[in-house]
């Protein structure tokens, strides 16, 4: 595999390999503004690194992923393309958008979880509509009583009212691509894949309240996922560089075929014996590694036949580390139960 073209490697270690990403195809090529760089936690390293890939990853063998995954992984970087990572729980899916923010320095992780009832809307920004009437009740009130008057009227100060969800911040307009994780699409409504489309196509959105003052108010300061203020032109909010996006999928449904189509696709299988005891290693040293080898063995055996998932694995190792026998091997019957059917 020529390895010359790739800007996300696998290699675990953080780099400026994002600095030589060329220019996107004229179709995905974006323009917003003003250009708002990550402050605060959007700039800080992601906190969520030693958990998500490992306190001891360092010491662990390197296990670079399989070509498919980076081949996929710098396609949907090339191309300005989400990436549609399917495959059973444990298999890494969520886990890749944090290497890739990590290796690519690209700050915190934005993460979108889905449940059944997740709507657009959330991922894009929330209004409180209610504490804002509040605040003017009480700033009326206030004033009716001869008190002191707030100095703020109903259109002025609207931006504290307002908060972006992390697909609205993923596409803020900055310099270098912010990692967004939308976590289970699958779990969605029937119409969210499909309400995605559009924004995932233009890379921008309106948020109307903002709009409807834009005449007075054309630059309003808002909050974003990350607990920073931004500012927010016209009401509109364009990405310059389009997100890394990855959505996960356990496979659970069929998503629409123009979804797909905008989408890189990747699935990923069960991790082999090399990528499970480097996976331990990473998260529970050397020493895990070598007790837990049997139970490696075994926890493979098992998923040819049974769905189970590696983070099972992890919990049954880091438990039996502290038991000794026999009451480890209960404690791994225990702890790593097939998912496909109740036992």
């Amino acid at each position: 595999m020529n390895d010359e073209w790739l800007i996300y490697r696998g290699v675990g270690e953080p780099h400026d390999g994002i600095d030589a990403l060329p220019d996107p195809p004229p179709w995905r090529d974006f323009d917003g503004g003003p250009v708002a760089e990550p402050r605060g936690a959007a700039a800080a390293p992601d906190g969520n690194v030693a958990r998500r890939l490992g306190a001891h990853r360092q010491a662990a063998e390197l296990h670079r992923p399989e070509p498919e995954e980076l081949e996929a992984v710098n396609a949907a970087l090339y191309l300005r393309r989400p990436l549609l990572v399917t495959g059973h729980p444990g298999t890494g899916k969520s886990t890749l958008a944090h290497a890739v923010a990590h290796e690519l320095k690209l700050g915190r992780v934005l993460r979108w979880p889905v449940v059944s009832r997740t709507v657009l809307q959330e991922g894009l920004y929330r209004y409180d509509a209610l504490a804002r009437l509040q605040d003017v009740q009480i700033a009326a009130g206030a004033g009716h009583a001869g008190g002191p008057a707030s100095g703020t009227g109903p259109a002025d100060g609207i931006g504290k009212y307002i908060r972006l969800g992390p697909l609205g911040t993923a596409l803020l307009p900055t310099e270098k691509p912010r990692v967004l994780l939308i976590d289970e699409l699958d779990k969605s409504d029937i119409d969210l894949p499909n309400d995605l489309l559009n924004v995932l196509e233009e890379g921008e959105f309106t948020l109307p309240e903002l709009e409807r003052v834009a005449d007075t108010e054309p630059e309003v300061r808002v909050l974003t996922d990350d607990g920073a203020r931004v500012t927010v032109r016209d009401g509109r909010v364009r990405c310059r560089a389009f997100p890394f996006i990855i959505l996960t999928s356990n496979g659970e449904r069929d998503f629409p075929a123009a979804l797909l189509r905008r989408c890189i696709q990747l699935k990923l299988g069960q991790p082999g014996e090399k990528r499970l005891a480097t996976m331990v290693r990473a998260h529970l040293g050397e020493e895990a590694a070598q007790l837990g080898a049997e139970l490696i063995r075994e926890f493979l055996s098992r998923s040819r036949t049974e769905l189970v998932a590696a983070d099972q694995l992890l919990n049954a190792i880091y438990l039996t580390h502290y038991a000794a026998p026999p009451t480890r091997e209960d404690l791994a019957d225990l702890l790593i139960q097939r998912l496909d059917r109740p036992r």
